[in-house]
């Protein structure tokens, strides 16, 4: 049967396709931009953790060594201690933030008061906005042995007071709780948007059943964040070795050095106050693919077990 003339749609070129899509392309232009010049280009620069690299002679014109400056690494007396410090306090920092966020989370939805809500909400989410250099400043002095009010509690109460900074055991404990504390309000508002979407006829019909609050959590909003929670937890495992510079620095002193010191503290030594940028680049590309690996072993497991994926 031939169609007739008002059956037949008239598509438009290509060329008048891409100039009404124009906009679109210019809104994804300067991103677009941003990456190639800012994180692709830069990978360029690996290859002189396989060369040993000299500035008058470039990254293309220095002379290859291969795995040298890995084997380097690697047979150095503080790889092992770099490394462990690394993980040991990565993985530490990601016990202790990852829970609190989702308890927040879910501790804002069942309130019933939407001031309290808010003003408990902003209280949390404020200090994730207080800068690096000024939350090690506050550290510095509420613990500071002499004048830090943490230490005249402690002589009120008896004790005698601390020297935290001054001591090994005190450090990543700092580190972690201090980064609880600051981050807790801002990462919970992912699972509030989730918590959002909860369809109201779940609460109702579990009253109706006569569930309780905690029966509620656990059975309807725990399991409808179930997707996001496993989505942020394969994203932080897979930068479990890329812990802040910025912080440790600033916290780092020559008691709790032992402790202190991790790989990106270590290349920032070694590459800009050495100048051995070789070994500083083949020691953080070692960094970046046990990232890598440790998000493709945790996507994939978690693909398996929960159907839930990043990649």
């Amino acid at each position: 049967m031939s169609r007739s003339k008002t059956d037949i749609r008239i598509r438009p070129s290509v060329g008048k396709r891409i100039c009404k899509s124009l906009p679109y392309y210019g809104l994804i232009l300067l991103p677009l931009i941003y990456l190639l010049l800012f994180k692709y280009y830069p990978m360029l620069g690996i290859q002189i953790a396989f060369k040993k690299y000299k500035a008058k002679l470039g990254i293309w014109g220095s002379p290859w060594v291969g795995l040298k400056y890995f084997n380097d690494f690697f047979s150095s007396a503080t790889a092992g201690t770099i490394i462990w410090n690394t993980f040991s306090l990565s993985l530490y920092y990601l016990v202790a933030s990852f829970p609190f966020p989702i308890i927040l989370a879910i501790a804002l939805n069942e309130c019933r008061s939407r001031k309290f809500q808010k003003v408990t909400q902003m209280v949390t989410y404020m200090p994730y906005f207080i800068s690096t250099v000024v939350l090690v400043s506050m550290i510095l002095q509420f613990t500071d042995i002499s004048n830090g009010f943490v230490n005249q509690i402690i002589r009120r109460l008896g004790g005698k007071p601390i020297n935290f900074m001054g001591t090994v055991g005190y450090f990543r404990s700092l580190y972690v709780w201090t980064g609880v504390w600051q981050s807790m309000g801002y990462s919970a508002i992912v699972y509030l948007a989730a918590l959002t979407g909860v369809p109201q006829e779940l609460y109702e019909a579990a009253k109706v059943d006569g569930a309780s609050k905690l029966r509620r959590i656990v059975s309807i909003d725990i399991p409808y964040i179930a997707p996001t929670i496993l989505t942020l937890f394969i994203l932080n495992t897979g930068s479990i070795l890329s812990i802040g510079f910025e912080k440790i620095y600033l916290m780092q002193n020559s008691i709790n050095t032992p402790v202190s010191e991790v790989i990106s503290t270590y290349v920032y030594k070694m590459g800009v106050q050495n100048g051995n940028f070789s070994f500083s680049t083949a020691v953080g590309l070692f960094n970046s693919l046990v990232n890598l690996f440790m998000l493709l072993v945790v996507n994939t497991l978690s693909k398996k077990l929960t159907d839930v994926s990043v990649l």
